[in-house]
């Protein structure tokens, strides 16, 4: 019989792949580059360095620890999911996909919600597309809640786009969920636009050595 295996040592867990530092630091953390995809906005002598070191963490990091990250049932930190989802992203580790959209149905967390859409708009497949209407068709009507509704829409059209697929149609239409949100001045296409540069610059980097 195997050992079990040991549980993730939170604060270790956090310092490598939430701040991105193997030691105590004072300063940003990787999660806020991931925060709306901000990395995209670094310089070049920075962006180069940040992404290289997503790209080593994302194929190192352990299932036990992105489970111990994202940790569903219990109300973590959004800074450490957020994490989680993008580094899940970045190796399209589909196995979290049922994790992820369960998550992502919850909205437990602020902000957390913008690495479910990108991982899941990353791993490319039907189900995927599926997982993002079913949040739609939920959220969407509620106006009071602004979650991250224009990036499962961005996501979703990305799916589209890729898959030769209109499963976002429905909500587009004139009389569509879209129209009638609180989200309706909002460019949907743009938003398509931002999630396929972000999976464009993970698959990029994670072919890259």
């Amino acid at each position: 019989m195997e050992p079990p295996t040991p549980s993730p040592d939170p604060e270790t867990t956090t310092r490598r792949y939430v701040t991105g530092r193997a030691e105590p630091a004072d300063g940003y953390g990787r999660y806020l580059e991931l925060l709306h995809g901000n990395f995209t906005a670094l310089p070049d002598e920075r962006r180069g360095p940040f992404l290289r070191s997503m790209r080593d963490d994302a194929r190192q990091v352990s299932d036990a620890e992105l489970e111990f990250m994202l940790q569903p049932g219990r109300m973590v930190d959004w800074r450490t999911r957020l994490t989680a989802a993008w580094l899940i992203g970045f190796d399209r580790r589909t196995r979290f996909r049922a994790m992820l959209g369960g998550l992502l149905l919850a909205s437990e967390l602020v902000y957390a919600g913008q690495g479910y859409c990108f991982a899941l708009s990353r791993f490319g497949q039907p189900e995927d597309a599926t997982i993002l209407a079913a949040y739609l068709d939920r959220y969407l009507p509620q106006t009071d809640r602004h979650y991250n509704q224009p990036d499962a829409m961005g996501g979703l059209l990305h799916l589209d786009y890729q898959l030769g697929t209109t499963e976002a149609a429905r909500f587009l239409g004139p009389d569509g969920l879209w129209s009638r949100s609180a989200f309706a001045r909002q460019d949907p296409v743009s938003r398509a636009d931002r999630m396929a540069l972000l999976c464009d610059i993970a698959e990029w980097i994670m072919t890259t050595d």
